[in-house]
């Protein structure tokens, strides 16, 4: 029987006067250890809201959930410690090097300081940093800011990464190259990777299952060919649409921007 590392039970958060606006809406989801798990939706459906919630950066309105074994509600600093994420807009210290911001990582997530230099030195050889480790981060191209900010969610190797939107704001070279990284982690170093995404091609290629959200309620669960076989359609783009009513204009746009990248 497989693992199951994270387990949301009716989760929920709400906001605005009565709870009226729904950002997750009794959320029922597991994610089992070492797969690649993909939260698909529009802009707005709760997936951000969803990780926030499952790395307690917010408290849920209602519900629970379990993340390796740790209650969001009541083991917040456990859960921090066997979980890595990359935010959809996360902060760089532009003016440290690459080096010293790994290094400051690694103390907020207290790695032993005889562990740290080591552990620094491998995430940049293997990101291809290495040669760059003293330079600012301020130089850095979007795609090297990125694989930093990859390196700091592994600084404290955790079995769970959450990455919110990981290719969003990259260029397709860019984008492709974060990609593999994400494969690499998964087939090479066994992680256990949720991946929020509206890119579609990003959970189609990336993601062993997926869910699909919209308006914050969980609307299909299972793998590409699951969901749609389940509609009755011929391809995830067309089965996205079908299930969530149409997609804004701009992101087909992302989509396609994304699949002409990697063709």
């Amino acid at each position: 029987m497989m693992k199951v590392l994270i387990r949301t039970e009716k989760l929920s958060k709400y906001y605005g006067k009565g709870g009226k606006i729904k950002a997750v809406d009794e959320l029922d989801l597991e994610v089992y250890e070492g797969e690649t798990f993909g939260l698909l939706g529009p802009n707005g459906a709760g997936k951000t809201t969803t990780v926030r919630l499952l790395n307690c950066i917010i408290k849920p309105t209602s519900g629970t959930a379990t993340v390796n074994g740790h209650d969001i509600l009541k083991d917040e600093t456990e859960v921090r410690r066997v979980t890595g994420l990359l935010a959809e807009s996360p902060g760089l210290y532009e003016k440290l090097s690459a080096y010293e911001f790994l290094e400051f990582m690694g103390a907020l997530y207290d790695v032993p300081g005889d562990i740290l230099p080591e552990r620094i030195d491998d995430l940049l050889k293997l990101f291809g940093l290495y040669d760059r480790r003293d330079h600012l981060l301020e130089g850095y191209s979007r795609g090297m800011k990125q694989k930093v900010l990859i390196a700091a969610a592994l600084i404290h190797d955790p079995p769970i990464l959450f990455f919110d939107e990981p290719t969003s704001m990259l260029d397709p070279r860019a984008a492709l190259m974060v990609k593999d990284l994400i494969k690499g982690l998964a087939d090479r170093a066994g992680k256990t990777i949720f991946i929020c995404s509206h890119i579609l091609p990003i959970v189609e290629e990336l993601c062993d299952r997926i869910g699909i959200i919209n308006q914050g309620k969980l609307i299909a669960l299972g793998t590409v060919d699951e969901i749609i076989a389940q509609t009755g359609t011929k391809t995830l783009e067309e089965a996205f649409i079908a299930i969530t009513g149409g997609v804004e204009e701009k992101e087909l746009l992302a989509w396609r921007e994304r699949r002409g990248a990697s063709a």
